[in-house]
């Protein structure tokens, strides 16, 4: 079966076409990826302007075409925080529909961690015991743990790279000011997550997943052999804190040079690795193991055990 997956985030609309079926990982055959931003268009009210609603258009049709040429049997489009937290976000999904057919479901911020979670559970098997999952996306900040593929418990938090670059880094390079605000932000907001997940237990292991993370891991992270002889990226709580004050002193469009930075995660991996760092201190976590699998994998695998 050929399954295509549509996600409208935060800064991205990014197509993968798979080919799956139960009992085996799916199979990547395609991606197509158009840079969205879509935190710049958000007016002071919330909503999205009318130059981001078109851009949405633009996106999701290019999208639509390409899944149509790749002759998949079933299309999974989902929209994320953006579209869900804006105040016209619904009339953005119903001209989304009408203009381009696709019908977008928007997962609230526990449904995204608990599918995250799916996916990153398959992917370690239950060998990797007690996990916690960290999962940073533009708007916001997926955190869920448990022992079975179900997590215990799953919140979200807005504490997505994006929305924190909007909110608190204003200059391009940020001001030490600024990030020390997004630090002093992320500390507190993160509070409240941590009483949730009190009762839960220390974890066995601990995954990050996310373009986000994967871009720090790239630039910064250690490098482990794993089953079969296959490489395991490992983060450190102290590779995040050598590297993000480097990148803060960058300007946006020297960072792509460095290795895992690229154009469409240059603005807010600044505040990516703030947030992540503030986490990473909030749940007592020296280092991370990053996931290859996400939340597009996790709705795959989701819709293919409800076939039955």
């Amino acid at each position: 079966m050929r399954l295509g997956v549509l996600d409208v985030g935060s800064n991205t609309v990014h197509l993968l076409v798979v080919d799956a079926h139960r009992g085996a990982p799916p199979v990547p055959q395609s991606s197509t990826k158009s840079v969205l931003r879509l935190m710049r268009y958000l007016e002071p009210s919330g909503e999205i302007s009318d130059e981001g609603v078109q851009a949405v258009l633009t996106a999701v049709r290019e999208a639509a075409e390409h899944a149509e040429g790749a002759g998949i049997d079933e299309l999974l489009p989902f929209a994320t925080s953006a579209l869900r937290e804006a105040p016209n976000g619904q009339e953005v999904l119903d001209l989304v529909e009408s203009e381009t057919g696709v019908g977008l479901q928007v997962l609230s911020g526990e449904e995204e961690a608990r599918i995250t979670f799916l996916a990153v559970r398959r992917w370690y098997g239950w060998s990797a015991g007690q996990m916690l999952l960290l999962d940073i996306g533009g708007g916001s900040l997926e955190i869920a743990a448990g022992g079975e593929e179900d997590p215990d418990v799953a919140v979200s938090v807005p504490l997505g790279a994006g929305r924190s670059t909007i909110g608190f880094l204003h200059d391009d390079p940020p001001t030490s000011k600024q990030t020390d605000a997004l630090r002093e932000h992320a500390a507190g907001v993160l509070k409240k997550a941590v009483k949730q997940l009190a009762d839960v237990g220390r974890p066995e292991h601990v995954v990050g997943s996310s373009k986000t993370i994967r871009s720090l891991a790239r630039l910064a992270g250690s490098v482990a052999e794993g089953v079969g002889g296959q490489d395991r990226r490992l983060l450190s709580l102290d590779q995040v804190e050598d590297w993000v004050p480097r990148l803060a002193k960058m300007p946006a469009d020297a960072r792509p040079a460095l290795p895992g930075i690229t154009q469409d995660r240059t603005f807010q991996i600044v505040a990516g690795g703030i947030v992540l760092a503030e986490t990473m201190k909030a749940f007592g976590v020296r280092e991370l193991e990053v996931s290859p699998w996400a939340l597009r994998e996790g709705l795959i695998l989701r819709y293919l055990d409800r076939l039955g």
